[in-house]
Parts: structure tokens; sequence; C-alpha cells
């Protein structure tokens, strides 16, 4: 479910909601220009950071929220609104895109799949300035190596273009990685489908209920971050480029693509789950079938049981000493006759269905 960290009723507007468990801030700069990569560095002291160089762009990234004072000072530095920095602290937030005074935020929300197969949803919070880019993150590990690497490699592109183009950057890998969550959730969808199908259990269902609820989640992350890219591609901004807006548009595309993907998963999980249904209802038919059969077998042999078990004393065959015989001759050749004749009817086993000839 939905819960969201918020301050207390009438607090000042700014405040902080950090949780007791919060990670202790990791704080990474990485410097570059047209000349190339100049620095990368972990910080410990905030005093280390460095001003962009000339014709050049400063990335910071902040991994974890467990230091309040940090987070305010580093604030300071860059001149953040103090709603800004609420609305990257105190997650979750809708995706969306706003202008605080000279800096544009952007908040999206990053998929990963761990070691386990598990679809990690986080919140990221991308601050765009002149020539500087912040990145601030709840957890420890992102899905930014790629672009780290190509800066290390001195990537043509980021050298040429400004901050806007590594914010570009930024957005694009967290759409992008959306597609091999989908990709494990639609082969997920395929096995629970087959199961629903053969075996249909509990166990089954709470697969289903559980991969809708993951799929209604993801959407509830998409949907909003379209609406925040559109704004970024088609809305005129000084910090974005006509040049990175164009970029933005195939970004746009791949948010609207994974969009679209969600929307059949979650067709199919509605189908998946008439299918368990109509799976539990034909095999309740089939153990209801199996006992009507033995029901309809058993019933004239409690009847002639029933008949002959009354105290009367002047009843036919009742002291014929080959009366017991012939009654279970009887019952057998009634059970085997009645067996004979269900299987004439196809009553016995189910009936398949042959395969229509759509040429």
């Amino acid at each position: 479910m939905f819960h969201k960290r918020h301050p207390q009723v009438g607090a000042a507007p700014g405040t902080l909601v950090i949780p007791a468990d919060a990670p202790t801030p990791r704080v990474r700069q990485i410097l570059y220009s047209i000349d190339g990569l100049k620095s990368d560095q972990t910080i410990t002291d905030l005093d280390q950071l460095e001003a962009a160089p000339e014709s050049g762009v400063s990335w910071v990234d902040i991994q974890g929220f467990g230091d309040e004072r940090l987070l305010i000072e580093l604030g300071e530095i860059y001149g953040l609104h103090p709603l800004l920095l609420e609305d990257v602290v105190n997650v979750p937030q809708r995706a969306k895109v706003e202008l605080h005074d000279d800096n544009l935020l952007i908040i999206l929300r990053m998929v990963r799949v761990d070691e386990d197969g598990e679809i990690l949803v986080e919140q990221i919070g991308v601050v765009l300035g002149e020539d500087y880019v912040l990145t601030f993150q709840e957890c420890y590990g992102d899905v930014f190596d790629p672009i780290r690497k190509r800066l290390t490699a001195g990537h043509r592109r980021f050298k040429e273009k400004g901050a806007d183009y590594l914010a570009y950057a930024i957005a694009d890998s967290v759409i992008d990685h959306y597609y091999p969550a989908l990709e494990v959730i639609g082969e997920r969808l395929e096995d629970l489908e087959e199961e629903a199908v053969l075996a249909p259990t509990t166990a089954i269902l709470q697969k289903i209920h559980y991969m809708k609820n993951r799929l209604l989640n993801l959407r509830r992350s998409l949907w909003p971050q379209r609406e925040a890219l559109h704004s970024m591609v088609w809305e005129t901004n000084t910090l974005v480029s006509e040049e990175v807006r164009l970029y933005l548009r195939d970004t746009y595309d791949h948010c609207v693509q994974t969009t679209e993907v969600i929307e059949m998963y979650r067709d199919m999980m509605s189908g998946m789950l008439n299918t368990y249904l109509s799976s539990m209802a034909n095999r309740t038919n089939e153990v209801m079938r199996v006992l009507t059969i033995v029901s309809t077998i058993f019933i004239p042999m409690s009847f002639l049981a029933g008949v002959y078990g009354m105290n009367f004393d002047d009843m036919p065959l009742v002291h014929w000493k080959y009366g017991y015989r012939m009654f279970w001759t009887f019952a057998i050749i009634l059970a085997i006759s009645m067996l004979f004749f269900f299987g004439r009817k196809g009553w016995l086993r189910p009936q398949a269905t042959k395969p229509q000839n759509l040429d």
C-alpha cells in the first residue's frame, strides 16, 4: 500500500521527515568538461565539494537520507528551496517536474531487479541547475553505472553538452530499466498462467494477487512519470535546451511503451484470475461428476438392501437358501450394466472438444 512520510500536522513547510533506519548518506561527485573527466571522488565532508569546471558539469549523487544536517547543509550550498528539499527527502512523492528559483526538480520512480529476482521501486530526485545535477536516492545502489562508465570513457555527447543532457541521461536510464522488470514479470505471468490451468490451488491465487499488486504499483509509478516527461518535452524551460528536449521525446516514447505493456499485463492478470476460477470450477465439476456416478450406481443397491432389510417375515426369497448370493449377483450385474451405459453415453470421462478448422 501507499505510505507517505509526512511531517506532523502544523509543522513548518520544508520540514524533513527522516526515518530512524535511513542509511547514512554516501556522497559522490563527478566533474567533467569538454576536456573529459576531471575527477570522480567520494565526498566525506561537504567542504570537499568543488564547483563545476569552466564549460563543464558537476554531478553530485547522494544515496541515503540518514543525516538531516548534511542534507540541509547541501541545500544551503546549492541554494535549494526548502520545499524542494522536502520533496526529495519526504518520500514517496508523485512523479513531477517543478521549477524552483534557478533549479528544476524532477521526481522519478526508479525500478531495479535484485539478485533474487525481486522488483524494487525507489524514488529518485533529480535537481538540475545551470552547471550541476544533484541526485537524491533513498537507498544504496542504483541503475546509473552505465552513465558513470560513459563519463569515465569520455563520451563525446557528455563532453559537448551541458547539465541538461546529464539529467536527460539519468531520466532515460530510469525509464529504460523498467524493461528488465517487465521481462521478469512477463516470465512469471507465463508460469502462473500454466499453473492456473494445470494445477489451480490457493497458493496460485495468492501469487496472482501478489503480481496484481506489483503491477498496480508499477502503473502508479509510470503514469505520473509519463506526464512529467511530457511537460519536460513540450514546456519551454531555460534549463533544458531545445536539442535535449528532442532526446527527451525518445524517453517519453519509452515511457509510453512501458505503460502500454503494464496495461496489457493487467489485462492478462484479469484473464488469469478468470482462468483460475474456471479451472477450479472445472475441477469441482470433475469431482462432482465422479461422486454423482458412484452415488447413482449405489442408489439401486441401497434400494434393494432397504427393501430386503425390512422386518417382514412374509417376503419373496427371504427364506431361500440362495437368496443372499442372488442378491449380490443381481447387484453386481446392475452396477456393471450402469457403468457400461454411462460409458456408452460418454459420462465416465470428459468429452474432448474437437478443434475447429479456421481456414
